[in-house]
C-alpha cells in the first residue's frame, strides 16, 4: 500500500516539472515585444478658436420716408451704386381728410380777410387821394392788405401740401422724393409699387424704403462659448471662411467682445466682431454666413511632435518621450513644449529631427501560418 502511494506522488511530480518545463520553453518562445516609432518633424502649429456667424456691412443706412403715403416709382434695386443725394424713390400722398379739411377751412378764412383788407386798402387811397387822411394811415392800410396776401397763399401752399406732399417752388425738396443719404450700394430695397408706407418721427422708425452700405467695408458679426471667450482678446487676427466662396480666406482683426454674454439653447454666448481687410478682387455679399478662426497662438516652421508619443510623468506631471537609443531600446528624455494645435505640439527642446520617438502601443507579433 505504502509503495502504491509513492509511486502516484512521484508520477505527480513528474507530471508538475513536465508542465512547468512546457510553460517556460512556450514563453521563451514567444516573440519579444515591438515598438514602432516616429521621428518629429517641421510643422506649422496655429492654436486657435473658432465662432460661427455673417459677413455684414460696417455700417448699414436704412433710408425711411419724412411723409406717409404710397409708393408711386421706385429709381433703383438692389446691386445698385448710389451717391449721397441721389434719387431712389417717389410717394404719393394719401392726404388726411381731417388735415385737408382744416386747410381747406384756413383758405376760406385767409380770402374773406384778404378781400376785407383790399377794400379798406382802395378806401384808404380814395381818401389819401383827396387829403383826408395821412399817408402814414395809407401806408399801414396797405401794409395789411400785403399781409392779408401773403397769408392766403401760405394757406394755399399748406392745402396743396397736405393734398399732394408738395407746392410749387418746393418740389426740390419734397418729402415725397425720397433721397439717399449716404453714399454705397443699395443691398435691398423692401418695398414695392403700391406698397403703403409710414413716415418716421418720434413715435414710430417708418417704413424702410432702401438699405445702403459701403461694401467695401465688411466685418464677421459671431457669437462663441463663454468657455472660449477666457481666451481671447481684441487686436487677435481672424481668418473668415466663408462658406459660398471656395479656397478663400480672408484676413481680420478681432475688435469687439460683448462684454455681457446671452443665453441660447441653453448656453451662454458672447457676440464678437473683426473688421476684414479690404479685398479689391472678391465681392463678398452681406449676409453670408462665414466661420471665424480666431488666432490664439502661432509658430511657424518648427519642430514639432504628435500629441499622442508625449508622456506625463505621474508624480512631476512634466513631459517627456522615450528616444530609441538602440534596437528596441530606449531612454527617457524631458522635453519643453510650446504651442499645441490638438494633434501636434512645439517641441523646444528635449529632441532632434533625427531622433526615433517610441509609440506606446507595442506592435503584436504576427503568426505565420503553417
Amino acid at each position: 500500500m505504502k509503495k502504491s502511494v509513492t509511486i502516484i506522488i512521484l508520477l505527480l511530480i513528474a507530471v508538475v516539472f513536465g508542465g512547468s518545463m512546457y510553460y517556460l520553453y512556450q514563453k521563451n518562445a514567444e516573440d519579444p515585444v515591438v515598438y514602432e516609432t516616429e521621428k518629429p518633424s517641421k510643422q506649422t502649429i496655429v492654436k486657435k478658436a473658432v465662432a460661427t456667424g455673417s459677413i455684414l456691412p460696417l455700417e448699414e443706412v436704412l433710408i425711411k420716408p419724412n411723409i406717409s403715403g404710397v409708393i408711386e416709382e421706385i429709381y433703383v434695386e438692389g446691386g445698385d451704386y448710389v451717391k449721397s443725394g441721389d434719387l431712389l424713390a417717389k410717394i404719393k400722398v394719401v392726404p388726411n381728410l381731417s388735415a385737408l379739411n382744416d386747410a381747406k377751412n384756413a383758405i376760406d378764412e385767409a380770402k374773406i380777410n384778404l378781400d376785407d383788407q383790399k377794400r379798406n386798402y382802395e378806401r384808404q387811397l380814395t381818401l389819401f387821394g383827396k387829403g383826408v387822411i395821412s399817408k402814414t394811415d395809407l401806408e399801414r392800410a396797405q401794409v395789411s392788405y400785403d399781409q392779408a396776401k401773403q397769408t392766403y397763399g401760405a394757406a394755399n401752399k399748406r392745402y396743396d401740401i397736405v393734398k399732394t406732399g408738395t407746392t410749387s417752388g418746393l418740389s426740390s425738396a419734397a418729402n415725397t422724393l425720397i433721397k439717399a443719404t449716404v453714399s454705397g450700394m443699395v443691398l435691398e430695397v423692401p418695398v414695392e409699387v403700391g406698397n403703403q408706407v409710414i413716415e418716421s418721427n418720434n413715435f414710430n422708425e417708418g417704413t424702410t424704403i432702401a438699405a445702403i452700405a459701403d461694401v467695401d467695408k465688411m466685418i464677421f458679426e459671431g457669437k462663441v462659448d463663454e468657455s472660449e471667450v477666457g481666451r481671447i482678446k481684441e487686436d487677435l487676427p481672424l481668418e473668415i471662411t466663408v462658406g459660398a466662396i471656395e479656397d478663400k480666406v480672408f484676413d481680420a482683426v478681432l475688435d469687439y467682445i460683448a462684454p455681457k454674454g446671452k443665453e441660447e439653447n441653453g448656453a451662454i454666448q458672447f457676440e464678437i466682431k473683426g473688421t476684414l481687410k479690404k479685398q479689391d478682387s472678391t465681392f463678398i455679399r452681406a449676409g453670408l454666413s462665414a466661420n471665424a478662426s480666431i488666432i490664439l497662438a502661432r509658430a511657424d516652421s518648427v519642430l514639432a511632435l504628435k500629441e499622442a508619443l508625449i508622456q506625463f510623468d505621474g508624480e512631476t506631471k512634466k513631459p517627456f518621450v522615450e528616444v530609441q537609443t538602440s534596437d528596441q531600446k530606449f531612454e527617457r528624455r524631458d522635453v519643453e513644449l510650446g504651442v499645441s494645435d490638438g494633434i501636434y505640439v512645439e517641441v523646444k527642446s528635449g529632441v532632434k529631427l533625427e531622433d526615433n520617438i517610441k509609440v506606446w502601443n507595442a506592435i503584436e507579433p504576427e503568426i505565420n501560418s503553417k
